[in-house]
């Protein structure tokens, strides 16, 4: 639908929509997504119009830096929907951050007959103003651009003429005093009740060969508070704590750098599928990081022996696990809280005299001591031994007959051809077929012939059938989409297996895990039962392309008892 048509619609018949971002939780706690929303919400209420609470679409802490935003891709699924006519977006860098991605969307929801209106910015109806909209999107990303790296320059000669205000927060233990308070140069000053703290931590593990999980142990029992006000602490607070060398007098500027996006090995516990950026953060080397001079709470002496401590308690904690490895570690989840098991040895009061050389993979959430004493899962923990063996005689299962892959496959997709609908020639033409009537109605309503009581519910009706025609055409897609991709996944699963088929059952540790880690995605525990969920076209072994389908393969009745598991049985294949 065109913008003149739509300028036609009488204003009651428009439904709108609207859009807010803000690019990190600071912003996000700072109230900037509510000024947003109630800035929208102020304006579609000057327009005479209702905004429904199922179209406010916000997304809370995601960069506009990229387009997989959660709450953007419903807003883009709606809108090809026909749900709404008309969105309220603050700026066009709420949008999108990058002017291509901008001009992608306002074409995209134009296509689909959605007005866009911008509180601080009117979108132009004419080539020529267009083509200024174009200029000014590109000057603005220029002057962003240039102002970061002179921000970028002047904080790094800042760092090195020996300016705190180019840190961030003062970390535990100082306080940070600014330029203005401070006759004209910020500066950290040292809280004294804080700073014994940490140099009671770093006597703990110089003194006494304190653990930093013995140290948060004590650091509880005290009831001293962590820098967030909690009444118990991190190890990895402590560890960075231990870690930083400001407290030897010497402030680090320019330590982490922005790279390309890693990687998940697997989803993390509470938090989206998609990433909020799309950049990861990376240490530098120590040698490109600036030295501010700060009030030092420990000597370097000090500072140093805790650093060859820190080296001894790894050392000794290998040594402690007697040969004791981790096939698994990284792939387990535990299906009742989401947190990843880890392996832990059997501890010597435990053994009772007897010799027992075997070790569990036990939840994170089953920790009392990491949630302030109360654990929150009750989820079993599993012998090691036993469930590598059990993982890696599926794999090997898997390797040895591809084809189960194809079988599970035709069975899942012969279920659905018996709720198949129409064919795809069929939806394609009833789809071109209904947006010709809804252009003609539209003309007619244009050109006068058609009353506005008739045609808003015609066009309403009109609207309506062409969503589930769409939903529709897009499920008979995916489903021979998946029949055409069947082929190509087991032919690589194939490919994959000849080459190390041999080797298999002879392979060492480091083989078994480097082929697990090539063809599972992750190992979710429940409480009576093991799921593994397969990358089908292995990554690290094959230079196809990545990702592909994924294989649920289902176990039934584990015991933590150290019983022997049952074999496991080949279950549906799921989207990775």
């Amino acid at each position: 639908m065109s913008d003149k048509v739509t300028s036609l619609l009488p204003k009651k018949s428009l439904r709108p929509a609207i859009y807010a971002r803000v690019s990190s939780k600071q912003q996000a706690e700072a109230n900037t997504i509510a000024s947003q929303r109630e800035a929208l919400q102020t304006r579609v209420q000057a327009d005479g119009l209702s905004l429904e609470a199922e179209l406010c679409f916000i997304d809370e802490g995601f960069s506009g830096g990229t387009l997989l935003r959660p709450a953007l891709e419903r807003l883009r699924d709606q809108a090809a929907a026909g749900s709404f006519d008309r969105l309220y977006v603050h700026s066009p860098d709420r949008l999108a951050r990058h002017y291509p991605y901008q001009v992608l969307l306002v074409e995209e929801l134009q296509r689909h007959g959605v007005e866009m209106v911008f509180l601080n910015h009117d979108i132009g109806r004419t080539p020529e103003d267009n083509l200024l909209l174009q200029v000014q999107g590109m000057m603005a990303e220029y002057e962003r651009a240039k102002i970061l790296e002179r921000s970028r320059r002047g904080k790094r000669h800042a760092a090195q003429a020996g300016a705190v205000n180019v840190l961030g927060g003062a970390p535990y233990g100082y306080r940070y005093i600014g330029k203005y308070e401070g006759g004209g140069k910020a500066r950290y000053e040292v809280d004294e009740a804080q700073a014994e703290v940490v140099l009671q931590i770093f006597r703990w593990v110089v003194l006494e060969r304190c653990s930093i999980g013995e140290v948060c142990r004590r650091l509880r029992e005290r009831g001293i508070p962590s820098p967030r006000g909690k009444n118990y602490w991190d190890r990895t607070t402590v560890w960075g704590i231990l870690q930083n060398p400001a407290y030897m007098g010497q402030a680090r500027f320019g330590k982490t750098r922005v790279g390309p996006l890693r990687p998940r090995l697997r989803s993390q516990r509470g938090k989206s599928a998609q990433p909020r950026r799309s950049s990861s953060i990376y240490d530098t080397a120590a040698e490109d990081q600036i030295a501010i001079p700060v009030p030092a709470i420990v000597d370097p002496e000090m500072f140093a022996a805790v650093a060859e401590q820190l080296q001894e308690n790894r050392r000794r904690r290998r040594e402690s696990r007697r040969g004791s490895r981790y096939l698994l570690q990284g792939l387990l989840v535990c299906g009742h809280c989401g947190y990843a098991y880890y392996g832990k040895s059997l501890s010597r009061s435990s053994r009772k005299g007897r010799r027992r050389d075997y070790a569990y993979y036990r939840c994170v959430g089953s920790d009392a001591y990491r949630f302030g004493g109360q654990r929150i899962c009750g989820n079993k923990q599993c012998r090691t031994d036993l469930l590598d063996r059990a993982v890696w005689e599926d794999v090997c299962a898997l390797l040895a007959d591809p084809e189960r892959v194809r079988h599970e496959f035709e069975q899942r997709l012969h279920g659905r051809r018996r709720q198949a609908g129409r064919p795809t020639e069929q939806l394609t033409g009833l789809i071109a077929r209904v947006r010709r009537g809804m252009t003609r109605l539209i003309d007619a309503y244009q050109d006068g012939y058609v009353e506005r009581e008739e045609f808003e519910p015609r066009i309403r009706t009109a609207k309506e059938r062409l969503a589930k025609l769409e939903a529709e055409a897009k499920a008979t897609a995916e489903r021979e989409t998946e029949q055409q991709n069947l082929q190509a996944a087991v032919d690589q699963l194939q490919l994959f297996a000849e080459r190390i088929r041999d080797g298999l059952h002879d392979a060492d540790w480091n083989t078994r895990r480097e082929i697990m880690r090539a063809l599972i995605k992750q190992v979710d525990v429940e409480k009576d039962a093991i799921r593994v969920v397969y990358k089908v076209c292995p990554r690290p072994f094959d230079h196809g392309p990545s990702g592909g389908r994924s294989q649920d393969c289902w176990r039934s009745n584990l015991t933590a008892s150290g019983q022997r598991l049952p074999a496991l049985r080949a279950g549906c294949l799921v989207r990775a």
